[in-house]
């Protein structure tokens, strides 16, 4: 199974970028996982909500160009589905009997997710109302896809 995480921005912050990698270097015997950083647009703090549209289209469409046609696209969004660990263990076991063995998180930048990447996407998931930095993001998705495959080889990580 190829599990890729794209998200927008360069990670800067050295703590973000050594979780990461940890669970990175602990998912290689499990599956083939890889994280794609993609240019975020630059962009003053304060914009109107046709700017704001427009830096999503834009980061939208850098995503969309790293994504597959054969990929399942699950997008993070705050309105989407809530899973436990367990649940999302099941759903990437389901993808790789029954789906596709190639599976894309897509992690908006500081304003979202285009439209067009929400339409692309099969499913959203949410890992709550709360919103977290798209950075910090980064770290816990990691996290849940390692702990995912560990209850799914019915290894203690988990516990």
């Amino acid at each position: 199974m190829l599990i890729q995480v794209i998200g927008v921005g360069k990670l800067k912050e050295k703590y973000l970028v050594q979780g990461i990698q940890e669970y990175a270097k602990r998912l290689t015997p499990y599956i083939k996982f890889q994280v794609i950083e993609v240019a975020d647009e630059k962009a003053p703090d304060t914009l109107s909500e046709a700017e704001v549209s427009i830096v999503k289209e834009r980061e939208g469409e850098r995503i969309l160009a790293q994504v597959k046609e054969s990929a399942h696209v699950i997008a993070l969004a705050i309105g989407g589905q809530l899973w436990s660990s367990e649940e999302l263990a099941a759903e990437l076991d389901r993808l790789g009997t029954y789906g596709t063995s190639h599976v894309v998180f897509v992690i908006g930048g500081s304003h979202g997710l285009s439209d067009q990447v929400l339409r692309r996407a099969q499913q959203r998931l949410s890992f709550g109302r709360m919103t977290l930095p798209h950075q910090l993001m980064r770290l816990v998705l990691v996290e849940q896809i390692y702990r995912a495959v560990k209850i799914n080889r019915g290894e203690p990580y988990h516990k």
